[in-house]
């Protein structure tokens, strides 16, 4: 009886240990997520982005812990249920075939089953998208810095006011600099669209009136975008209370007609529409009895006179709407008050909204003519490099060299056959630099020798002779390499562009340019004013006869300076090949332009070449943006004021003074 009873004790107390340990267990997990799955299993066994919304907002908003882990296993389709009592785990398939199931609640492994017995739960692209939505609110406070980005994204592609509160909580914790910056401008932005205290919104608007960015005006113009709308009486009676008007608007100004004004009043059917002819035509048509209408005969109404009668006949008798008259068109007008009302309802935000937008439009101005200001400055270095090979040719030397293109297309070729020998890019291009320079210097100078020394007081001989050798070159590049571009791809670090701010920026390879540019103006510089050739070279430009008596050998100094000159172009090549594309025809695009510059600037000084590139890429710049959508037009006017620019002022911006303008 005794064991009887000990035992009986013992089964009791087991009994009481097993149920503490399972509130003790209850209360250490916490509600379970399942109660709230199983609310919703038929939405969400079916799911549609049309009808899934309650259910992932019930488990956002049920405060679990285990929210998140739901919505981010089922938003990566590794939601399973079972079949036999319709509840939800974590699905991962075994080596044998089965599916291993984890209840979300404890995290506990309940086995594996197959396939059959289980659904995999399979949301599409919409219902994935709102859930990405609701795993915001969760992921702005991740330890993964990963996912905390991935939340920033998708909250600044799709706002919500809902998730303004979890963001500004996830602000001072966040231990990114970076992301915390994200944050904060996200938080303004979303304060501005979707706070409910209008003071916050003002701040914000205040707080942010000094930015350019894109994001800042696509909030900022939702705000103050109108409807035009319409209500019967007179203004401020009739003014709508709930209404933010924006502007009170009079038929027939400020471009809007009174024909438009109608127009509103019959599509809020505040009046009956007018008839038009073809309105007429069709109630006459349709009331044609015995080939009459209305009394007419049909084959009379062959003019809009007789129409009208006949429609007023009809009108009369009811058969169809009466005609407006103007009388009724004015009185109509005048009865009714139209008005433009901002989206926004509050009219202090939509003041603050307008005033911001102003000053960033002013803002936005003012570095757009940066902008412009940039490219201008970056297209002038691009001409200059191209022209300052020319300046020394036909500059100083009076040769009419229609050729420099094909120069500045041996460069560019140069460059791509260093980069198949050198596959390094920076290397390459440090390479290739002195090699263009190289070949098109013995390119000039052999050019020079054979054909350019016995034409050098035949000018119309020379550029003659200089457009056939610039077509042999062209035919022998594309026999060469072929028609089709090549590439010549610029370092790594020459990628991008240097961004001052959402409006203003240049590219690193238009700045490598420039730079290039002011080099070869020192080098150039340096020669012409610091070496035994410019002194030679200047010599003979001023007086050959006077120079060769000096001891000077004007055959061998005219060798090196075109030599010198064609060396620069294909240098301008290399440049020029690293933005453009690399074909026969590469010269050509730039042969027009480069000597547009030397003739614009002075012919004969390097400093009237500087200031003809600046001239010429400002002028085709400004040209491109008054009319953005037609280049070719552009650089038509730009020739246009140029010749214009040459009856004025003949010998160029910087002309030659002294004996060498006599020349």
């Amino acid at each position: 009886m005794k064991n009887l009873l000990f035992a009986g004790l013992a089964i009791l107390l087991s009994c009481l240990m097993a149920t503490a340990q399972e509130v003790r267990q209850e209360v250490r997990q916490g509600p379970a997520i399942q109660a709230v799955l199983q609310e919703h299993q038929a939405l969400i066994a079916k799911s549609s982005r049309k009808t899934i919304a309650p259910a992932i907002d019930a488990i956002a908003n049920s405060g679990l812990e285990q929210a998140q882990t739901v919505l981010q296993v089922w938003a990566e389709k590794k939601m399973w249920m079972r079949k036999s009592d319709l509840q939800f785990f974590i699905g991962a398939p075994t080596e044998n075939g089965l599916i291993e199931l984890t209840d979300f609640d404890g995290g506990a492994v309940l086995g594996a089953l197959p396939k059959a017995e289980v659904k995999q739960l399979k949301p599409n692209s919409g219902v994935r998208a709102l859930i990405a939505t609701a795993l915001v609110r969760f992921q702005l406070s991740d330890p993964d810095p990963a996912r905390r980005q991935d939340a920033m994204t998708s909250l600044q592609r799709d706002p919500d006011a809902a998730l303004l509160a979890p963001l500004r909580a996830s602000i001072p914790a966040e231990p990114d600099a970076g992301l915390k910056a994200q944050k904060q401008r996200l938080e303004r932005l979303m304060t501005i669209g979707y706070d409910s205290d209008t003071q916050a919104r003002i701040a914000a608007i205040s707080d942010m009136s000094g930015g350019l960015g894109v994001d800042l005006r696509a909030t900022l113009n939702p705000l103050v975008a109108t409807t035009r709308n319409v209500v019967a009486g007179t203004f401020p009676a009739a003014r709508p209370e709930t209404a933010n008007v924006a502007a009170v608007l009079t038929p027939g100004q400020d471009g809007f007609s009174q024909a438009q004004a109608y127009e509103l009043l019959v599509a809020k059917g505040l009046a009956p529409p007018r008839i038009t002819q073809a309105d007429i035509r069709a109630a006459l048509t349709a009331n044609i009895k015995d080939e009459q209408v209305a009394g007419f005969a049909v084959t009379e109404l062959d003019n809009d006179a007789t129409r009208q009668q006949a429609y007023s006949v009809l009108a009369n008798s009811g058969a169809v709407l009466p005609f407006v008259t103007d009388d009724q068109v004015a009185a109509a007008l005048q009865s009714h008050v139209f008005f433009d009302s901002f989206a926004d309802p509050s009219p202090k935000v939509t003041t603050a909204a307008v005033a911001a937008l102003r000053t960033i439009d002013a803002k936005v101005s003012l570095n757009q003519a940066v902008d412009l200001t940039l490219d201008a400055l970056s297209l002038a270095s691009i001409y200059f490099l191209a022209a300052i090979g020319l300046a020394i040719t036909f500059g100083v030397m009076g040769v009419i060299n229609m050729a420099h293109g094909e120069f500045i297309m041996m460069g560019a070729y140069t460059g791509y056959v260093v980069q198949q020998i050198i596959p390094d890019h920076t290397l390459s291009i440090v390479v290739a630099i002195p090699a263009a320079f190289a070949v098109t210097f013995a390119a000039g100078v052999a050019m020079e020798r054979l054909v350019i020394r016995w034409l050098y007081a035949r000018p119309l001989e020379t550029l003659l002779a200089t457009f056939g050798i610039s077509i042999a070159l062209q035919q022998l590049a594309k026999n060469i390499f072929g028609t089709q571009a090549r590439p010549l791809t610029s370092p790594g670090w020459l990628d991008g562009a240097w961004a001052l701010n959402d409006v203003v920026s240049i590219s690193y390879i238009r700045i490598a340019i420039f730079c290039l540019a002011l080099i070869f103006l020192g080098i150039f510089l340096y020669i012409m004013k610091r070496t035994r050739l410019g002194l030679e070279t200047r010599a003979v430009t001023q007086n050959p006869h006077m120079a060769a008596s000096m001891g000077i050998n004007p055959g061998r100094v005219n060798m090196l300076t075109f030599g010198l000159g064609s060396g620069i172009a294909g240098v301008a090549g290399v440049a020029i090949g690293l933005f453009a594309k690399v074909t026969s025809e590469l010269g050509s695009d730039y042969i027009v332009q480069s000597f547009m510059t030397v003739v614009v600037g002075g012919v004969g000084n390097i400093w009237g070449t500087l200031a003809g590139a600046a001239m010429v890429g400002f002028l085709q710049k400004g040209i491109e943006w008054l009319n953005p959508s037609n280049t070719l037009a552009a650089q038509t006017y730009m020739i246009v004021f140029i010749i214009i620019f040459i009856q004025f002022r003949p010998r160029g911006i910087i002309a030659l003074k002294g004996r060498a303008a006599g020349d």
